[in-house]
């Protein structure tokens, strides 16, 4: 199911997670590909920059609108850790993204807890998306940070 480029690419978006991971954030990682290349990655910072929209996705899509002077991104692909929430959705919506490849799903706020309204939604972008890439490494690394949090 998975191709090897596929798996690469997680493990990229896992080390921006462990970049999180070092800042005290919840370890969420994402990286951007387009034609097979690695444009960007971000990872969670919320805290360190208080801003609630500095989710790793948000971040990854930043940084390649900057690198590529576009705010669009056909036929990318985004590669994070964790189910996408809503706000993220949106801007990967926005952005035009191709398609999302997620690690572990997330129950409480990731995307697919919304497939209802979004299916009813009249968007003018949809892109494919694909969760449970290297789910165990994703699932085990935010477990790992909460029960250090909790300590």
């Amino acid at each position: 199911m998975w191709s090897g480029d596929d798996i690469y690419f997680m493990k990229l978006a896992l080390e921006e997670a462990e970049k999180a991971d070092r800042l005290d954030e919840v370890p969420i990682g994402a990286v951007l590909v387009l034609d097979g290349i690695q444009v960007s990655g971000g990872h969670n910072c919320p805290i360190r920059k208080n801003d609630p929209t500095a989710h790793a996705e948000i971040q990854a899509l930043r940084s390649a609108g900057e690198w590529l002077r576009n705010y669009r991104i056909p036929e990318s692909t985004l590669y994070v850790t964790l189910e996408p929430c809503l706000m993220c959705f949106g801007a990967l919506i926005q952005a035009r993204v191709s398609r999302v490849v997620y690690g572990a799903a997330d129950p409480k706020v990731g995307v697919t807890q919304w497939s209802e309204l979004i299916e009813k939604a009249r968007l003018n972008h949809r892109f494919e998306l694909e969760g449970g890439l290297l789910e165990e490494k994703c699932r085990a690394m935010l477990q790992s940070f909460f029960k250090r949090r909790r300590g």
